[in-house]
């Protein structure tokens, strides 16, 4: 039978190789990509309100002209 614990200490092993790879941002990109983002969320919210209002104002007229 394998050693379960054999396979738990090569995956921690190759993850802590790995993260010595990693490079983290400078505080300087890190700002902007968080600017980015919270444009990004802005102008997608600002879209989906947009389009539920529209949708909302067109199923509101088709179901009044319908009624009629």
């Amino acid at each position: 039978m394998a050693n379960p614990f054999r396979k738990i200490r090569i995956f921690t092993s190759e993850t802590q190789q790995e993260l010595k790879k990693s490079v983290w941002p400078t505080r300087e990109e890190l700002r902007d990509s968080t600017i980015v983002v919270f444009i990004a969320t802005a102008l997608l919210g600002a879209y989906v309100a947009l389009a539920d209002f529209s949708i909302y104002n067109w199923v509101q007229l088709l179901t009044n002209w319908v009624a009629r």
